[in-house]
């Protein structure tokens, strides 16, 4: 392709990241009064009540704040990131017994205090970027200390991987859900590969002997135990011996998986592993671009062996697929993935990013229509997926837009 248009797509991106998405959560949703972040805004900048605000939120703009800060030193990047790490510590951490509750009412008063592992996982990624991005080692050492709690009290030494949740005392507990919308499974997909994410972020800066084997034992349940090595899709939800409890399949969680197990793989350095990712995280994208897209470009959300299951487009998939397809043209130079993520960004930039009250909405229907009823910034809709999608797809197209010239 010409690296020319390769640039032009590059410079679109980087607008969307540095005038619309980093500066909106900056303008927008800072709570100056009791700091921390509004825990609900409408599509048109109307503060909604919200009955509760999340550790996810404030670890995932954590975590975006400090990755642009590192992309760009930037003062008010910083200020964002300093922000969000004093209120995750100061709001979320739990003193007695480690690692971060769930949610706090809005007043700031702890109010679901499970020690959900997604949400461990997310403070360890944000930390660490953090770290990486000030050189504070005292965000690396609380990272590094979660890490700990998880291969003490959530890793399954018998049947590989971890278990969903737990009570604040790191006690068993019944409800195991993640949200009203998850199936009660002791194990899932979607907290083991963000774990996974984590613990390669936190390789980046502390090549534990531990904690490179905690992440190589992961590698391989994600490869033997959650992705389907019949269809390339990864399963949702698992019994704890990792019997299957559902044949549905997310591909937005398909895509995104194939990009970051490759990141894992390379960060690891395990020659082993990485010769058994590579293959996967290439056909599970393969698999994306013939199952999951439609033709305007945009990734579906679910399917299951009997076909789709649920055809709206959100945010999120768009943003991973966005990446995940520019990662796979990287490893096979397959000129259909490059034209899949560029398809895909054509369709953010006209469907999705809100061009009069800013960021992007939550998605749309198959038919085009906005999704009502969804906010623009809630327990779940943040800047990590599309503000990571900006800072990876640039720097990837300069990339190849500098190999194509040279």
């Amino acid at each position: 392709m010409d690296p020319r248009v390769i640039e032009q797509y590059a410079t679109r991106i980087e607008h969307d990241l540095e005038q619309n998405i980093l500066p909106f959560w900056i303008r927008h949703t800072v709570e100056r009064t009791r700091g921390g972040f509004i825990g609900a805004l409408s599509d048109d900048l109307v503060a909604m009540p919200a009955p509760s605000r999340g550790a996810l939120l404030s670890s995932r703009i954590l975590w975006t704040y400090s990755a642009a800060h590192r992309r760009r030193p930037d003062a008010a990047s910083l200020a964002m990131a300093r922000h969000a790490c004093a209120d995750l510590l100061r709001t979320f951490a739990d003193r007695t017994h480690g690692g971060f509750i769930w949610s706090v009412d809005p007043e700031g008063r702890p109010l679901e205090c499970r020690k959900q592992v997604y949400g461990q996982a997310f403070a360890i990624y944000a930390l660490t970027e953090y770290h990486r991005a000030t050189g504070e080692r005292a965000a690396l050492d609380e990272a590094i200390a979660v890490f700990r709690l998880l291969e003490r009290h959530a890793r399954d030494r018998e049947f590989g991987g971890y278990l969903e949740a737990y009570a604040q005392d790191w006690s068993p507990i019944e409800d195991m859900r993640l949200s009203v919308v998850d199936m009660n499974e002791p194990k899932s997909q979607n907290t083991h590969l963000h774990v996974m994410e984590a613990y390669t972020n936190l390789l980046r800066v502390w090549p534990d002997p531990g904690l490179r084997e905690a992440q190589a034992a992961l590698l391989d349940v994600m490869l033997t135990r959650i992705l389907d090595t019949d269809t390339h899709h990864l399963g949702l939800f698992f019994g704890r011996r990792w019997e299957p409890r559902s044949d549905r399949f997310s591909y937005g969680h398909d895509i995104e998986a194939s990009w970051l197990l490759w990141e894992a793989a390379g960060v690891l350095g395990d020659p082993g592993l990485t010769a058994r990712v590579r293959p996967a995280a290439i056909r599970i994208a393969e698999v994306t671009l013939a199952e999951g897209l439609d033709p305007d470009g945009a990734v579906l959300n679910e399917g299951s062996p009997a076909g789709l299951t649920n055809t709206d487009k959100e945010w999120w998939p768009q943003a991973e697929a966005l990446v995940g397809f520019l990662n796979a043209y990287e490893m096979t130079r397959d000129e259909r993935h490059l034209a899949a993520a560029l398809k895909c960004w054509d369709f953010i930039e006209a469907r999705l990013i809100d061009h009069r009250h800013g960021e992007w909405i939550r998605g749309v229907a198959r038919d085009g229509t906005p999704l009502a009823g969804h906010p623009k910034v809630s327990f779940w809709k943040c800047p990590y997926h599309n503000g990571r999608a900006g800072m990876e797809a640039s720097r990837r197209l300069r990339t190849l837009a500098a190999s194509a010239r040279a």
